[in-house]
């Protein structure tokens, strides 16, 4: 099986700003490395033959950055200078996808370990023209209701019906990562989409013989809605207990990089380029290359980006300083998003 991917990094990350006035959302830094290295490096470990990435906002620092391969994975840019939507950015890549059998679509400010070769599996033994990742552990209440999921998987609706559907994540029962919605579900029951799919080679040459569409094209509702409709049970779903993160607001994107801070262990992540003072208490933190934490300086529940400063006796906790962001000796800060120059905002 000939697999290729599109990683969609076209974003304006405007929820994310300034964060990302200068910086493309999926070039944020998580434990060292930009978000779209993790996704990358998973699918060149789940045999992807070759990747492409979408560029708008800071377009030209992706392919500066990344170059013509990232862990033996070679990597196509399709620049739009023009948004063309989930769908829409399949439309110049039609050569680049014409000999795939299969293509994984994976959104490129999302956070996860993701579980792509079960996804693939799944996938072909359905025999689907489409297969999406579904997160157990996300509430649906937070991300517009989820989706719809039925007996065995079956995708039923991409957005609320309205029906008494259990929503409650406690009530869902997270499914063991990589594993589908056992088949003997009794009701339907609401999860929400964690960025990725499998599309089928039928899918994909649809697309291409699609002829124009309107710009920008989403994949919801000018091809999965539409599907749904003419051919019922056409896309099944996966759902993952794996940790996943939407990385769409301040708020999002510090609770994700807490929560891979704490994988190694310590309950934060100190990167070898850091300074940091042995008189400095660092709690369930992240701290990037180039940063600096004087002494008696508290940080707790906080993220430091390359080249943030926090003077002698600082108190950081719950918040963001962005990169090259200076916090003078004694200062509180406490729930703020701090950039360079010394601007803050709710950490939201």
């Amino acid at each position: 099986m000939r697999v290729r991917a599109l990683v969609l990094a076209a974003g304006l990350g405007t929820r994310l700003r300034p964060l990302t006035a200068g910086i493309p959302k999926p070039l944020l830094p998580v434990r060292g490395e930009p978000i779209l290295f993790h996704t990358l490096r998973r699918l060149a470990a789940a045999g992807c033959e070759a990747a492409a990435i979408n560029l708008h906002h800071g377009a030209e620092q992706v392919p500066r950055l990344l170059g013509k391969e990232l862990a033996g994975l070679p990597l196509t840019y399709s620049e739009e200078p023009l948004l063309l939507g989930t769908l829409g950015a399949f439309a110049p890549l039609r050569d680049f996808f014409a000999a795939a059998d299969l293509a994984l679509l994976v959104n490129g400010d999302s956070l996860c370990r993701w579980p792509l070769v079960p996804l693939v599996r799944h996938h072909r033994e359905r025999g689907a023209l489409a297969t999406l990742l579904l997160a157990a552990r996300a509430d649906p209440a937070q991300f517009g209701g989820g989706v719809t999921v039925g007996r065995g998987g079956a995708l039923l609706a991409l957005r609320p019906t309205g029906g008494a559907v259990a929503a409650a994540p406690g009530a869902l029962g997270a499914a063991p990562a990589g594993t589908a919605e056992p088949a003997a579900t009794a009701a339907p029951r609401r999860r929400v989409f964690a960025g990725a799919h499998v599309l089928s080679r039928r899918l994909l040459q649809r697309i291409a013989a699609g002829g124009s569409l309107r710009v920008p094209a989403d994949i919801v509702l000018d091809l999965y809605e539409p599907l749904l409709t003419a051919q019922p049970g056409c896309l099944a779903t996966l759902t993952t207990a794996r940790h996943w993160h939407d990385l769409g607001t301040p708020r999002r994107y510090l609770t994700a990089v807490l929560d891979w801070a704490q994988a190694g262990g310590h309950g934060r992540w100190i990167s070898p380029a850091a300074e940091v003072s042995p008189l400095a208490a660092v709690r369930r933190a992240s701290v990037e290359a180039g940063s600096r934490i004087a002494d008696g300086a508290v940080v707790e529940g906080s993220v430091l980006l390359p080249g943030a400063r926090v003077g002698a006796g600082c108190e950081v906790r719950d918040s963001i300083l962005g990169p090259g962001a200076e916090l003078p000796a004694g200062s509180h800060v406490a729930g703020q998003l701090v950039v360079a120059g010394g601007a803050r905002s709710d950490v939201r």
